[in-house]
């Protein structure tokens, strides 16, 4: 099984900014998300965890899981955010006014939605959780949601790209 959980809400998340590959860190309310998450998962069996390395997401996981010696926190650049190349760190209404159109088409020296998926693709194949005995929570962004969805569940890429997106606490896919 695999879950997949979104990183805690970054200073940029707060200031209305699309973060792309920029390092923005934590907020002090994705500080306590990231506890919050770490007590959703205290009990599970979960085998490793693999997060973006994008430091919002290897934060996340550090005050989630930092106190489970047993459980392997592993980075991966293959589950970061979309590279949104020269409109990083714009408004978050810019990039979502865009999204539809950068499916195909990369952002302005970035990357489209089709190279995360490919990105993720690759990532998927070398960690399948068949691979792993146990379950898989992975640390990532909306690109590897939008990712999994179409990998895993073959949401067509445009309907989960379009689709409105809420937060929850978790996606499990089997």
């Amino acid at each position: 099984m695999l879950i997949f959980e979104t990183h805690a809400t970054s200073i940029d998340n707060e200031a209305g900014l699309a973060s792309g590959w920029f390092d923005a860190g934590l907020s002090s309310a994705g500080e306590r998300q990231a506890r919050e998450l770490g007590e959703r998962h205290q009990h599970a069996d979960i085998a490793c965890v693999y997060c973006s390395d994008l430091i919002r997401a290897v934060r996340t996981a550090e005050i989630a899981f930092g106190d489970r010696a047993d459980l392997p926190v592993i980075r991966d650049a293959r589950l970061r955010e979309c590279d949104y190349g020269a409109l990083t760190r714009r408004p978050a209404a810019e990039i979502e006014a865009r999204r539809g159109r950068q499916i195909t088409e990369p952002f302005p020296d970035g990357e489209s939605y089709q190279q995360c998926v490919a990105r993720v693709a690759a990532w998927l194949e070398e960690a399948r959780p068949s691979r792993v005995d146990g379950t898989v929570l992975i640390i990532g962004h909306r690109a590897t949601f939008y990712a999994l969805e179409h990998l895993l569940r073959g949401v067509r890429l445009e309907d989960v790209i379009r689709a409105p997106w809420a937060w929850r606490p978790g996606w499990t896919y089997p």
